[in-house]
């Protein structure tokens, strides 16, 4: 887990303002769902035997006897606000958006972290449309460059239904026959519990099978074939940049038919993910309900802005320094500040320090183009000197008439 420090701030605050913006664009509300939800929550829907349930959640036990777990990932909270409060009854379909911190005990490495933060978005109750489809990935995709990320590539996959899905199970199952040994372990594992999960393996013993393996799109049922196809068609008329990935299956039982993740050129690790999630409800509790998903890791976005060196932010107004030479001037310090920042003038001060040198110093690093000298001259006589880093030229202003003299010599 990692902090975010004070020079990371505003690349974090200007990504949250775009992620709202884009939700505004696109009509998503905001929802929150708590850091912690029952265990059970993710259990079924993310499959037993998926890495993230057996490898990766951080599970707490009540002293009530709970079995609780930290929010590995957001689609299910909110499917279950969505059930728990009746939110069906709102007009459909129902656009979310939400924002913050995840976890999952796994390997940290570059762009990934046990406490990880996504921005993700969500369409619920949407007749299982294609179009939904496409507009969460278009908004992953304009989130993304909005913040300049460059040559970006949609992977996308169908993974089916329940009608089709079976047939293909029994097909991948007979191909992998007599295999079980040349695969990695993991995979062994998966062909017990969900074989699909095998092709997105990415352990070199096992390329070799992957590449010669059935592919569902060539096992889909009508509705799933025309399903996909209409989510390829708008794909084109948007002239998204997409390719097929046959073996693109997501980690997570709750996904069916489409699947995609989202890349930019140089940086290995996915920055969006997901797909649509017509069962999730039913896994929960609910009735089926069609819905269709799609998260943004942005940590990762974090790293790419930081090693490209993309610059978001624009230039800030240099502040004003205030320096205090006393305790009567700086007594009154604090009330000219207030004064100051109701003006709408940014100031800088150091309050806690005495010395002069001292308090030009922290000025002079700042970067202000202009001090306020305050000393008990100045209380006496109610003025204050305005004095230029640059040059070193001082004016002495009345306090009365400050605001206004600095509101002309910013401009």
């Amino acid at each position: 887990m990692h902090d975010i420090l004070p020079q990371d701030q505003p690349i974090w605050e200007k990504m949250r303002k775009v992620a709202k913006d884009i939700s505004d664009s696109y009509n998503f509300s905001r929802i929150d769902t708590p850091i912690v939800e029952y265990a059970s929550l993710y259990e079924r829907p993310l499959g037993a035997g998926s890495d993230v349930v057996e490898k990766q959640m951080f599970i707490l036990n009540t002293k009530g006897g709970d079995g609780l777990a930290l929010r590995p990932e957001g689609t299910a909270g909110v499917s279950r606000a969505y059930l728990q409060h009746g939110l069906s009854h709102l007009a459909q379909p129902l656009k979310l958006y939400y924002e913050g911190p995840m976890f999952r005990y796994e390997h940290p490495q570059a762009g990934r972290f046990r406490q990880f933060y996504q921005s993700g978005f969500e369409i619920i109750g949407s007749e299982g449309d294609a179009v939904y489809d496409v507009q969460v990935i278009l908004a992953c995709v304009r989130l993304l460059e909005t913040l300049k990320i460059k040559n970006l590539s949609i992977e996308v996959n169908t993974i089916g239904c329940r009608t089709c899905r079976p047939n293909y199970r029994r097909k991948l199952l007979e191909y992998y026959k007599g295999k079980e040994k040349k695969i990695c372990a993991d995979c062994q594992r998966r062909l017990k519990n969900n074989p699909l999960r095998v092709l997105d393996c990415k352990e070199d013993i096992c390329q070799p099978f992957i590449k010669e393996a059935p592919i569902m799109l060539e096992n889909l049922c009508v509705f799933c074939n025309k399903h996909f196809k209409a989510v390829l068609d708008h794909l084109e008329e948007l002239a998204l940049p997409y390719r097929l990935n046959n073996h693109l299956v997501r980690g997570f039982d709750y996904y069916n038919r489409t699947v995609f993740e989202i890349f930019t050129e140089g940086f290995a690790p996915a920055l969006a993910a997901g797909g649509r999630y017509d069962y999730l409800m039913e896994m929960i509790g609910g009735r089926a309900t069609p819905a269709v998903g799609g998260a943004i890791g942005l940590d990762r976005l974090v790293e790419i802005i930081k090693s490209h060196e993309i610059n978001l932010i624009a230039k800030k107004k240099p502040k004003i320094f205030l320096v205090h030479i006393g305790d009567e001037a700086r007594k009154k310090a604090l009330t000219i500040v207030e004064s100051l920042l109701l003006a709408g003038i940014d100031v800088y001060e150091s309050l806690g320090k005495d010395s002069l040198r001292a308090q030009l110093k922290i000025a002079d690093k700042i970067a202000s183009p202009l001090a306020l000298i305050f000393g008990q001259q100045e209380v006496f006589e109610q003025t204050i000197i305005i004095r230029d880093m640059k040059t070193g030229a001082q004016e002495t202003v009345p306090l009365v008439k400050i605001a206004n003299v600095l509101k002309k010599r910013l401009k």
